[in-house]
């Protein structure tokens, strides 16, 4: 694609991108689609123009209306920040900085997302990645958004240039598309920060990172998850940065549950399901706050080492998703079969967590006829197996902070 973005950027290429925007750019489509540029265009162009106008389809969910005018390369876009992410992550960086005007350097920024939403709220950003073709698009959008942004093809492993702060994004998959699971595995890998000595360095992880390769890392460690959906991880490093956060960001606000310490909080006391089953957000089970959340909610665990919380009433928490608990039973398949039958149970849906069986087996078994709906939660209480009988219905979310506070790009 780098020869032919000369192409893309050119009169006839705007007009072809614009054209193609208004087609129909299912995969059953782009061989006709081809066949027909190809009569017009060099072949190189014309598949590079569908490329592009198919990737500004798939981009409009990370960048919305912008997607028209940006430039992309497939892994680039994959990689790129959930929008919700980035920006919550810019104002951090933003509000940390002593300066507002503060200058970041963007360590592989590829083609500029994260630096755009940096710049948009105020800091000075320097975009610093090997690839030219990705610095050449990372400059495009700059200049599609209107956003003043710095771009350089430069290896982030020889010296940064001086900066208030740094943010640092390395690959998490290798060539191949097989994913890095270790933090010195990543390109450029982890340690390289080891080396700078700016005031606030945030690293983009995995949100799968095994906490254990990051001991010798010290800062804050903090998962993110955007409406429920764990988004990512970021090492904060910087003066009084240290603990596990988790984040929730949602439409309605931003919310926090902070421990100031790396260790994982004790499980809250075990108790059988009472009237409610909790689920937490994914952020609060990658930070080990599971006991430190049932306890704030004046709940318990099933079992220790399962991430289900129950209550005795329904909680006013973002932190949660609710079901109403109708009975639980120790498992056993044949009793469980004779219950659904019993009470007319067709319409079943499964959820398990520590349980050896895939729903689909369950449901197998369980061969359930009927025409009342339930959610079946197949799970442990003290070690024991059990199932969880509760009301069918999607879990609201009802609104509330947490108690304490308010794929990676290529280089």
């Amino acid at each position: 694609m780098t020869d032919s973005l000369g192409f893309l950027t050119s009169p006839a290429g705007e007009a072809l991108l614009e054209r193609l925007a208004t087609e129909d750019l299912r995969e059953s489509n782009h061989l006709r689609l081809l066949t027909l540029l190809r009569r017009d265009y060099a072949a190189a162009d014309a598949s590079a123009a569908l490329e592009l106008a198919i990737l500004r389809q798939k981009a409009v969910s990370k960048f919305g209306a912008d997607a028209g005018r940006m430039f992309f390369t497939r892994d680039a876009l994959e990689q790129a920040s959930d929008p919700l992410a980035r920006a919550y992550r810019s104002n951090r960086i933003q509000k940390t900085c002593e300066d507002a005007k503060a200058t970041v350097i963007d360590a592989c920024c590829s083609i500029g997302a994260d630096a755009l939403a940096m710049a948009a709220v105020g800091l000075d950003v320097v975009g610093l990645d090997l690839d030219p073709l990705r610095v050449a698009m990372a400059q495009l959008n700059a200049a599609a958004l209107d956003v003043s942004a710095t771009f350089t093809e430069s290896d982030v492993r020889l010296t940064l240039p001086p900066a208030e702060a740094v943010f640092f994004d390395p690959a998490r998959r290798a060539s191949s598309g097989k994913r890095l699971h270790h933090i010195e595995a990543y390109q450029p890998p982890l340690s390289l920060i080891q080396e700078w000595q700016h005031s606030l360095v945030a690293v983009k992880l995995s949100p799968g990172v095994d906490l254990d390769q990051l001991a010798d890392y010290p800062g804050e460690i903090e998962f993110i998850s955007v409406e429920g959906d764990l988004k990512e991880a970021i090492l904060w490093r910087g003066e009084g940065l240290t603990g596990l956060r988790a984040t929730r960001i949602e439409a309605k606000g931003v919310h926090h549950f902070y421990n100031p310490t790396r260790e994982a909080l004790p499980p809250a006391g075990i108790s059988t399901p009472r009237g409610w089953l909790l689920e937490p957000d994914p952020a609060i089970l990658r930070a080990g706050l599971v006991g430190g959340l049932a306890a704030d909610l004046n709940g318990w665990q099933l079992d220790a080492t399962i991430a289900y919380i129950t209550t005795e009433e329904r909680p006013a928490s973002s932190w949660v998703r609710a079901w109403r608990v109708r009975e639980w039973l120790p498992f056993n398949m044949k009793k469980l079969k004779a219950y659904l039958r019993e009470h007319g149970f067709g319409q079943v849906t499964i959820k398990k967590r520590g349980f050896p069986m895939t729903p689909e087996e369950v449901l197998a078994a369980l061969k359930p006829r009927g025409e009342n709906a339930c959610t079946l939660v197949m799970t442990r209480w003290a070690g024991q197996p059990i199932v969880i009988v509760c009301d069918d219905f999607t879990p609201e979310q009802i609104g509330g902070d947490g108690p304490a506070d308010e794929e990676g790009d290529t280089c």
